[in-house]
């Protein structure tokens, strides 16, 4: 493979291609409205989000977040930060580690171990830790950046789509 092959692969990505080991974090605090915005999406409304006796009786002792709230902060790390814009999903392997209760600091951190040259393709490191650094989430992903480039626009499409 050609080092013009690896550039071409990559080119029209925000972000240009990432070198393995390259790092990025994401700092958020969980909030109840997390809860309701993911719950409105999902329509998951498990008691162990809603229902605070229910939760404070559980193995939990509290109310916790959906783990689609808590994997997430990920997405928008990978989107926005490392690959960066144009970035989605391909596969994802995730161990839910612990619970995280309304009002955590979280911080997600990816870590690039691979980088294709013939596609813009990466396999992340992938783990979020709470505020007392214990892994909450770890596990590994597969991104694609698309290329994105601004189409010029089309005078003969319609305002009607």
């Amino acid at each position: 493979m050609t080092d013009t092959t690896a550039i071409s692969a990559w080119t029209g990505t925000i972000k240009g291609r990432p070198a393995p080991g390259a790092t990025a974090e994401r700092r958020r605090r969980t909030r109840a409205r997390d809860i309701r915005a993911f719950t409105a999406i999902t329509g998951d409304r498990n008691p162990l989000h809603f229902d605070a006796e229910l939760a404070a009786a559980s193995v939990f002792g509290r109310l916790i977040v959906q783990g689609g709230v808590t994997s997430g902060l990920l997405n928008a790390l990978v989107a926005e930060d490392l690959p960066g814009p144009g970035t989605v999903f391909l596969s994802v392997e995730w161990s839910f580690r612990r619970a995280v209760g309304v009002g955590e600091w979280l911080t997600a951190r990816a870590e690039v171990l691979s980088v294709r040259d013939d596609k813009p393709i990466c396999t992340l490191a992938t783990t979020i830790l709470n505020a007392a650094g214990e892994p909450v989430l770890t596990g590994r992903a597969t991104t694609w950046t698309v290329p994105l480039r601004r189409a010029a626009p089309d005078p003969e499409a319609s305002d009607a789509a």
